[in-house]
């Protein structure tokens, strides 16, 4: 055990369920008791948390791959974080651990459900996102469930974001014939081709996706990886090729909607080209994480993989940071860091 523990901390609660586009009045950030881990448990002092597209899902009370979160509890997700008590074999004091309860300061967790990290081998944020789910996300959702092959031309929807940068560059080290990514702002696009080497890439708000999409991809593309859905689903539709295939990831396009969007209008398009559209949930990969560790950590170190982080300071942003997200203000992973709260 260690001595001189904190009495308390502060927890993000959901305390009304969002309607369309969540508001700040939806949570409240609280003070919650700290108490000693109890037996086969550890108490962890989060540094780092993350925000993720999925969360928008579990606020909403509807039966889903996850349950939602509980109004008047505090919610959780990726967070990474240094053992200041345990009362647990094989995690001691000082062990940095990646764990799933953030949005806290401090968090108890099973010793079963943290796994120790190595600062040693990359940055502790960097096993929440290049090292972590989103980095599974892509590797699985392209080796996988898109049975990418060399001399595929890729199209990534989302491109700047933490999976969607990713998986650009992965297509680009295993032979993709050509990698077009589309992005919210120029800097964005700008930061696709110049920094990450994808082939192509353009701003979906500055015309038709269809339309941008043919001219940067007019041979057509084999796979696509959306994030996003919506116009950006239906674009590819018709640029694929025969027998494209779509890992069907996210669809923050539609995750605010009030209403039931439309979907893609050039569906029969499936049937003549031959097309598989697969939905995917990183969970049901984890027989891929030591292969997608040893891989992209190699990747990393010789400086062939690029990543971006953004990063935004305090606890108390916590709720910005998450809307910031959803609005697309990222580039790359969005974490929200505890360091410098203390």
């Amino acid at each position: 055990m260690s001595a001189a523990l904190p009495t308390s901390g502060r927890e993000w609660h959901l305390v009304a369920r969002p309607q369309g586009w969540p508001e700040a009045s939806d949570f409240a950030l609280r003070e919650a008791p700290v108490n000693e881990p109890g037996q086969g448990r550890v108490l962890v002092r989060n540094l780092y948390f993350s925000v993720d597209p999925y969360m928008r899902g579990r606020m909403n009370d509807v039966k889903s791959y996850t349950p939602p979160f509980q109004l008047d509890r505090p919610m959780d997700g990726g967070a990474v974080g240094e053992v200041i008590a345990s009362n647990a074999d094989g995690i001691a004091v000082g062990d940095h651990v990646l764990h799933g309860k953030g949005w806290r300061e401090y968090a108890e967790v099973p010793a079963e459900h943290a796994v120790k990290v190595d600062a040693s081998i990359a940055p502790l944020s960097a096993y929440l996102g290049v090292l972590g789910m989103t980095g599974l996300t892509a590797y699985a959702g392209l080796f996988e469930v898109a049975s990418f092959k060399e001399g595929d031309a890729v199209f990534v929807s989302g491109a700047a974001g933490a999976v969607g940068s990713q998986v650009g560059q992965m297509a680009k080290l295993k032979g993709a014939s050509r990698v077009i990514g589309s992005a919210g702002s120029d800097e964005k696009v700008k930061l696709l081709t110049e920094e990450y080497g994808f082939d192509a890439a353009f701003n979906y708000k500055n015309g038709p996706v269809k339309d941008q999409l043919a001219e940067a991809a007019p041979d057509g593309i084999d796979v696509y990886f959306d994030n996003v859905g919506g116009e950006h689903l239906e674009a590819a539709i018709s640029s694929f090729n025969v027998h494209g295939r779509a890992t069907i990831c996210g669809m923050i396009a539609q995750y605010n909607s009030t209403e039931p969007t439309p979907a893609p209008r050039n569906l029969a398009l499936v049937i003549g080209k031959r097309l598989r559209l697969q939905g995917m949930l990183v969970g049901d990969h984890s027989a891929l994480q030591p292969q997608f560790v040893d891989e992209v950590a190699g990747w990393l170190s010789s400086g062939a993989l690029q990543y971006r982080e953004t990063k935004v300071e305090g606890i108390e942003k916590g709720f910005d940071a998450f809307l910031g997200l959803l609005r697309g203000e990222n580039t790359g992973k969005m974490i929200v860091s505890l360091d410098a709260d203390r």
